[in-house]
């Protein structure tokens, strides 16, 4: 079968194959076919090697397609079901799962280090990009990997639901809590800034700023929820405009930076929330004082996967996508082949795309 392999850091160029195999799927294992896949930012940072993951690897994570085997003990999907791939399977059974956390389950991700998923060139392993690998044609994961969805769902809109959606609103609705009323600031006008948008629009927010350096992103942003939109350098401003200089009650960051976390915090009020969404790189450190962190009262949050029981989450989005209360087309920039998709990942760097979504034949 087709996918896509990189074979080392820094790579130029993805090795686009079709002499992969599958390893067999066992009692508790399900193998999709996917439909749909998205190239998220933080598929470029596994190339960039931000994202530490083992070598070779089939990246993609974001992704949804229908069942075509399970293990002799699944009973949670069947062959045909459609599906949307979760990245960060909950085992139900360790100290995060029974805190109520399963986004910060590891017994799964554990063995993306350990489980070679795939086989090319005759028998040589490679690994599956957080266990998963979705820019290959089929994937086998845990049974807790694939979450049946509606199949009346387009399969590109549940992709985003995948990752990019559920981290953004997620981090609005369960990480944040935002309260209706409330006054909000996105740092980060990508699919998954958007998403925050979106989910704090949902919540009931009545201001929002949306914040990216590429004024082509501010007409979505104003599109999708944001009642403002600037660039970095005019925060200043639109933090005396909007609050009087208050402040926002909440700052969400959703690049993943030192510098973008220090933008969310400027923009928030004393005693508001900071959320950080974007994933960074480990020596990118955040330069807050000890001074600043007590006396201002702010809080940092972290937030994984949005904060999400995808059990729970993922067909919840989708109702609300169906309802008219999220416009997830809009985050879509392009749909394109596995043969583009080289071309998708140097397009990606410029940060101009939302979301290139990936059409499987």
């Amino acid at each position: 079968m087709r996918g896509a392999l990189l074979h080392a850091v820094g790579d130029d160029r993805l090795d686009i194959r079709d002499d992969l195999t599958l390893a067999p799927v066992g009692p508790a294992d399900v193998r999709v076919r996917i439909r749909a896949t998205g190239v998220c930012h933080s598929d470029l940072s596994v190339i960039s090697g931000v994202l530490p993951m083992p070598l070779p690897v089939v990246l993609g994570h974001e992704g949804a397609g229908v069942v075509v085997e399970t293990g002799e003990r699944v009973t949670s999907v069947s062959p045909g079901d459609h599906v949307v791939v979760n990245w960060t399977p909950a085992c139900d059974t360790c100290s995060n799962c029974l805190a109520g956390q399963p986004f910060l389950c590891m017994t799964y991700m554990k063995d993306t280090f350990v489980n070679a998923r795939f086989r090319y060139d005759g028998g040589t392993p490679a690994y599956g990009m957080a266990g998963c690998g979705t820019w290959a044609e089929e994937i086998v994961v845990p049974w807790q990997g694939a979450v049946r969805i509606d199949p009346e769902l387009p399969f590109e809109i549940a992709a985003l639901i995948g990752c990019g959606v559920t981290t953004g609103v997620g981090a609005a609705l369960n990480t944040a809590r935002v309260r209706p009323g409330s006054t909000v600031a996105v740092v980060g006008c990508g699919g998954v800034g958007l998403s925050v948008v979106q989910g704090a629009r949902v919540c009931g927010a009545t201001t929002i700023l949306a914040i990216d350096p590429l004024e082509s992103k501010h007409e979505l942003a104003l599109k999708l929820g944001a009642t403002h939109a600037v660039t970095p350098d005019r925060l200043s401003d639109a933090v005396r405009t909007i609050t009087g200089g208050r402040g926002f009650d909440y700052g969400f960051e959703a690049v993943g930076g030192s510098a973008t976390i220090m933008t969310a915090w400027k923009a928030t009020r004393r005693g508001g929330d900071v959320i950080v969404v974007g994933a960074g790189a480990s020596d990118d450190l955040v330069p807050l004082s000890a001074f600043n962190l007590l006396f201002e009262g702010k809080n940092i949050l972290s937030s994984l996967y949005g904060g999400a029981d995808v059990r729970r989450d993922f067909p919840f989005l989708a109702e609300l996508h169906k309802a008219g209360k999220l416009h997830l087309e809009g985050l879509i920039s392009s749909r394109i082949s596995l043969a583009d998709l080289n071309e998708a990942i140097t397009a990606l760097k410029t940060g101009e795309p939302l979301r290139q979504i990936i059409l499987m034949d």
